[in-house]
């Protein structure tokens, strides 16, 4: 079996297609990440950086080109399977944790789960082993607005891994926090993406970051370089 995740083949996008002002976002671009593979991504602003990131996560379809998760082709997948694979599959994380304010640390992790058909106590103890292992454990029955930062940045990254995907796709996973919780973060991500085995496309503008990840890759012209 490959060790390939993810691998976007001769994708492109453009908005307004056809049409006078059209603008091309993604053109002829390939991609591939492999498994316990942390892959950073570098774009300037405006490159097309979340675009890539809304395809390969199925949150966006490209204009033409293939979009391979785990082996299988979801460019033409009717939308049923390509909800079941964001779903089961792919974790994300962002720039703001987007935590439900109302959900304890621990709730906001199960959430994910019960709507996987995990059972309640199965998805308690796995929200509890991620926190725990995400070094917040003792905050599980905190809701966000009683967290740090760094604190609900890390149960957002427990959130992400809640299913046990296979791809983590992250966006500026660190760019709302200040430099020393940044870096604490990102080793925390770090070591729950080598733990896991997950293959991860990590966007930064963090060159010290993405120095310390296994591969550098830079979005420019709407290709990779």
């Amino acid at each position: 079996m490959s060790d390939t995740v993810l691998q976007l083949r001769d994708v492109s996008k453009s908005y307004l297609r056809g049409l006078p002002g059209e603008i091309v976002v993604l053109s002829g671009l390939d991609v591939v990440v492999g498994r316990g593979e942390a892959v950073a991504l570098v774009a300037p602003s405006g490159a097309g950086k979340s675009t890539l990131l809304h395809i390969a996560g199925l949150l966006d379809t490209p204009d033409s080109g293939s979009v391979i998760i785990a082996g299988r082709d979801m460019a033409g997948m009717p939308d049923s399977d390509r909800t079941a694979a964001r779903r089961e599959q792919i974790g994300f994380v962002y720039q703001f944790h987007h935590l439900l304010p109302e959900f304890t640390a621990q709730e906001n992790i199960v959430l994910p789960q019960l709507a996987n058909g995990v059972g309640r106590g199965a998805a308690d103890a796995r929200a509890r082993d991620l926190l725990e292992r995400a070094g917040v454990g003792a905050r599980a029955q905190h809701r966000p607005a009683a967290l740090s930062g760094g604190e609900q940045q890390r149960v957002a990254f427990c959130r992400a891994l809640a299913n046990g995907p296979k791809l983590l796709l992250a966006d500026e996973p660190t760019g709302n926090l200040d430099p020393a919780t940044a870096d604490q973060v990102f080793d925390i991500l770090m070591g729950l993406v080598r733990d896991t085995g997950m293959a991860a496309l990590i966007a930064t503008h963090n060159l010290d970051l993405a120095a310390r990840m296994d591969r550098v890759v830079r979005l420019e012209g709407g290709t990779i370089r």
